[in-house]
């Protein structure tokens, strides 16, 4: 039995103080959206609470699919390091960054390089997309679809290179009869979100899929506990979305939620069985608490 948990968009708040200058960009309307909106919907208390629950299963994994700052200011990226290592080590936790985490040029590699550890592949010496993880059973693909974008914009990209090196993985991890999880920040379904949030050639990503196959595709972004399907070479893959691991309950999106997963089985007998854990939507906050949500058995292909 392999245990994995997936969480995503910490948006780790609240923002460090902020020079004039560094607000000359669209980091002004994430600016005033934090100040509207986020640091009212997104705490520190919720998602410290979601950690301290997820810190006390027995986990052999931990996946995180990117959006850890709001608009990538330095300080964020370094205090985003610092949390990263209160949440496990290197070597017990595998990244892939989201758009927040490059809101700028520029700021996808600084972040990249503060959080390197977290993104680089077996036997790399620096991080490189996709890369990927052997841990017993399981084979982790971790697949960057953060890029700059413009104002009121919150679009992904991959890339042909990096489909292409995709598919290949893939197609090795199997030969090599590992349980194979892609992780991205935006999903690569077909209208999952609205048009300026989509994943621009999310084609790319179904069409590697689709030709060399996986067990499992984990991505954030849309801030919803979604499961959905993309087709696999030997029918549909599992898609799985989870909330923010910040918001609030009471707000429009699904309070801060986690999701385990519990591997087992071999090539042509996968068995994969997922566990919701979080806040209860109609919780008081005051009183609120992280609880198991809901049980589910995904079909692998």
């Amino acid at each position: 039995m392999f245990v994995l948990a997936h969480l995503s968009d910490p948006h780790l708040g609240p923002l460090p103080e902020t020079r004039l200058r560094e607000l000359m960009s669209k980091r002004v309307l994430g600016y005033v959206n934090w100040h509207r909106n986020r640091a009212r919907s997104m705490t520190a208390t919720w998602l410290d609470g979601l950690i301290k629950d997820m810190q006390a299963q027995p986990l052999d994994h931990v996946a995180l699919t990117g959006d850890l700052v709001n608009i990538a200011l330095d300080l964020e990226i370094s205090a985003a390091r610092r949390w990263l290592e209160t949440l496990a080590p290197p070597t017990e936790m595998s990244l892939v960054p989201g758009n927040h985490d490059a809101y700028v040029p520029g700021a996808l590699r600084r972040a990249v390089h503060a959080w390197a550890p977290y993104m680089t592949g077996d036997r790399e010496t620096a991080p490189a997309f996709p890369y990927v993880r052997r841990r017993g059973p399981v084979a982790l693909v971790g697949v960057s679809s953060a890029r700059a974008s413009g104002p009121w914009l919150a679009t992904g990209r991959v890339g042909a290179r990096q489909a292409r090196d995709l598919r290949d993985l893939l197609e090795t991890l199997k030969d090599e009869g590992l349980f194979r999880i892609v992780m991205l920040h935006h999903p690569p379904q077909q209208r999952a979100t609205a048009w300026n949030k989509r994943l621009t050639d999310a084609s790319r990503i179904r069409a590697a899929v689709k030709r060399a196959g996986c067990e499992l595709i984990l991505h954030g972004h849309t801030h919803l506990a979604t499961r959905t399907a993309i087709d696999g070479p030997d029918g549909p893959v599992p898609v799985i979305c989870v909330p923010s691991a910040s918001n609030a309950p009471g707000h429009k999106r699904p309070p801060a939620r986690y999701n385990l997963f519990r591997i087992s089985g071999k090539v042509g007998a996968w068995r994969c069985d997922m566990e919701e854990r979080g806040y209860d939507a109609r919780a008081a906050e005051l009183a609120a608490e992280v609880r198991l949500l809901g049980r589910h058995r995904l079909v692998i292909p």
